[in-house]
């Protein structure tokens, strides 16, 4: 199996603490090459188990997200001379050199775009419009993949581990995106004091799109001058020196800048890893009366529960057995009487892969 590492830019394995090296499950149903989202690779069970479709577009994926990138990984990019990085510098350089939404913590999207991400529905993977801006087309890939972000280290459409995979995903996001916030600050601290002083990096949780914003245009010349003081005109110059101070940490000085947060946080990732790796069969199950269920041409049937991308086909007798789980009763009594009444039975490892599903959940 990988380590978590494995699945974060290589600036991190320096900077976070041995626990990082623990071995994760290989999520080999998120086939990334081969989009197991887009038509020719989905099956019918993933496409509509409740009636709607939810199939990405090949050329959008699921890259119908807008990073938002800590200085230090803008720094690392622009410092990484290899020539398979070239079109991300490019692209990065031109976003640096637009002015919009670039500030010294993070080389970000528009407010524009953030209002329409947050107040659309059921465009992920299918709005060319809310493509990223370093999704390359031809080759569907990105072109910044080395110094991803948060989102894009920790999202897959489906998890090997189901709900407890999702859920330690999300953890190991959490944990990942206070890292960037909190080293994106520290940064700063040390090469713009003043940004930090002033209250700059504090998030405006509102974030009211201003005139600028709603046409996708940069801050006026001199409001942008105020917010880079010395550095403007410098932002790379800025961001590799943001690279530069960050790789220079310890771990020990990397834990202590995440402070107390980062410790919960990681107590929290702790018990996510326990849960995906080693679950454990709860003794009473029902099935989940928000299942959603879909009876196949071949009579087979597709259950979905905790995700609305992945989904189990399984013979259509065995959803004649699933019902028979009503929480009222051990697993094993449920068990022995399917074996004693219909002859049939659901093998414990059927029954946890169920579980992981949420198919069938602890009552």
């Amino acid at each position: 199996m990988p380590q978590m590492l494995d699945s974060l830019p290589v600036l991190y394995r320096d900077l976070l603490p041995d626990f990082f090296r623990a071995q994760i499950p290989n999520e080999e149903k998120a086939t990334c090459s081969s989009c197991a989202m887009c038509p020719s690779s989905a099956s019918g069970a993933v496409e509509s188990v409740d009636g709607v479709s939810r199939l990405f577009r090949p050329d959008t994926k699921c890259c119908t997200y807008y990073p938002k990138l800590p200085n230090y990984l803008v720094g690392a990019l622009l410092s990484d001379t290899r020539d398979e990085l070239g079109e991300g510098r490019r692209r990065v350089g031109e976003k640096i050199a637009s002015h919009v939404g670039v500030t010294p913590q993070w080389l970000r999207p528009s407010a524009r775009y953030n209002l329409l991400y947050r107040n659309s529905r059921q465009f992920f993977g299918r709005a060319a419009s809310m493509r990223c801006p370093y999704f390359e087309e031809q080759q569907g890939g990105c072109t910044i993949w080395p110094y991803r972000e948060a989102v894009c280290s920790t999202f897959f459409c489906k998890y090997v581990a189901g709900a407890d995979g999702r859920k330690l995903w999300m953890t190991f996001k959490t944990y990942l995106a206070l890292a960037e916030i909190q080293l994106s600050r520290y940064a700063v601290l040390q090469l713009l004091p003043e940004y930090i002083l002033a209250g700059r990096d504090k998030p405006d949780l509102a974030e009211t799109p201003t005139l600028e914003d709603l046409d996708d245009k940069p801050l006026p010349e001199k409001e942008y001058a105020a917010l880079w003081r010395q550095w403007a005109g410098r932002e790379d110059a800025f961001y590799r020196a943001c690279f530069d101070t960050i790789r220079a940490l310890s771990p020990e000085q990397v834990e202590k800048i995440m402070g107390l947060d980062g410790v919960i946080e990681l107590k929290v990732l702790e018990k996510s890893l326990r849960d995906a790796v080693a679950p454990q069969l709860p003794q009473v199950l029902k099935l989940n009366p928000e299942a959603t269920v879909k009876w196949l041409a071949d009579g087979s049937v597709a259950l979905g529960a905790y995700s609305e991308y992945d989904a189990v086909a399984l013979p259509g007798l065995a959803y004649s057995l699933l019902v028979e789980f009503t929480g009222r009763e051990p697993v094993e009594a449920v068990r022995e009487r399917l074996r004693k009444e219909k002859q049939a039975d659901l093998h414990e490892d059927i029954l946890l892969e169920l579980y992981r599903h949420r198919i069938l959940m602890e009552a």
